[in-house]
């Protein structure tokens, strides 16, 4: 089994890598091949299973040399983020379209079909989004992030009807505990906020304590990209694309939470300063409802105390602080 990974480098990419490497198997045969794509690649063991390959996705001769002795799963995860790619337009048009395009076209051309697993993202909604949802929701991009990701899934729908390609798409949500450090994605304050309440640090947080979110530890997003691969054919669909399962939960839950596991004492370490473009972006996302996703095996993190520990990994919280969350907050675990 030949496995690549795009953007290996990367929050995700190092852990999917890593639990590769770990359990040695995807769809029920030994990983002979771990082959690694990224501008950088630091800090991996030194594995004989192991293929580094430098540089930018955009490069095309570099995917056909990484995909020269065939491969049989690659998860594409690589992506410039949506402020970024906002900001920087060719560059996010060159990443994340012409290049996500260049690599279906060259998997198509592979003698044996290869699965490829996709990250797409929340971003194809837009914003103005209703008081309820489901995965059956018609995209409406309003961030060229969000019109790219949604073009590719398009592209990969049309390659698996054709079967000339076995993809997958996963719309993934806020995936935490990013690491504290510019990422140019605008949702980078979540992660901020926990790293910044279990060091005991103050943080100033740029939305409200009502604000609402859509959340997926980074444990539970590699579980499903492995997830996604694992499915056979008979499983699937007319569609290759699906919102995964996700936590609904206000910034004050998530605090609640992180109260429990570290200490009601830090909760004076967090103030609010909310920023009205961010709060418009990221304080009114609704429940959002995925059964057909759920029916296949797709999973959210249960609750936002497992969030928490599988985001961050906390010791036994103090014994001052255990306890049940204080009423009048619920946790909203969306199906």
């Amino acid at each position: 089994m030949r496995v690549m990974i795009t953007g290996a480098n990367g929050f995700v990419g190092r852990a999917l890598a890593q639990r590769l490497l770990d359990t040695n198997r995807l769809r029920g045969q030994p990983i002979s091949a771990l082959i690694l794509l990224d501008k950088e690649l630091t800090g991996f063991a030194d594995d004989k299973r192991l293929r580094r390959h430098y540089g930018s996705v955009t490069d095309a001769a570099l995917l056909r040399r990484a995909l020269a002795d065939g491969i049989d799963v690659v998860f594409h995860l690589v992506s410039i983020p949506g402020g970024a790619a906002e900001e920087q337009y060719s560059l996010g048009y060159q990443v994340n379209l012409l290049a996500s395009l260049e690599l279906l076209d060259q998997l198509r051309e592979q003698p044996s079909r290869p699965v490829l697993v996709y990250a797409s993202s929340v971003a194809v909604y837009g914003g103005d989004l209703p008081a309820r949802m489901d995965e059956r929701a018609v995209p409406n991009p309003q961030l060229s992030y969000g019109a790219h990701k949604a073009m590719v899934e398009m592209a990969l729908n049309d390659l698996a009807r054709r079967g000339d390609v076995d993809g997958r798409a996963v719309r993934l949500p806020g995936i935490v505990a990013r690491p504290r450090e510019p990422n140019g994605l605008r949702s980078a304050f979540m992660s901020d906020m926990l790293h910044a309440f279990a060091q005991g640090e103050p943080y100033c947080c740029p939305v409200s304590p009502q604000a609402q979110a859509w959340w997926m530890s980074v444990s539970c997003c590699v579980d499903n990209l492995l997830r996604a691969a694992e499915l056979q054919v008979g499983e699937l669909g007319a569609s290759r694309v699906w919102q995964l399962p996700l936590l609904h939960l206000s910034i004050a839950q998530v605090i609640d939470a992180l109260a429990i596991a570290y200490g009601q004492e830090r909760r004076a370490l967090i103030s609010f300063a909310p920023d009205a473009r961010l709060q418009a972006l990221f304080g009114s996302f609704p429940a959002m409802k995925t059964p057909l996703a759920r029916a296949l095996g797709f999973r959210h993190d249960g609750s936002a105390a497992a969030l928490i520990r599988h985001s961050l990994k906390p010791a036994a919280a103090p014994r001052r602080a255990r306890g049940r969350v204080a009423l009048g907050v619920s946790e909203n675990a969306i199906d």
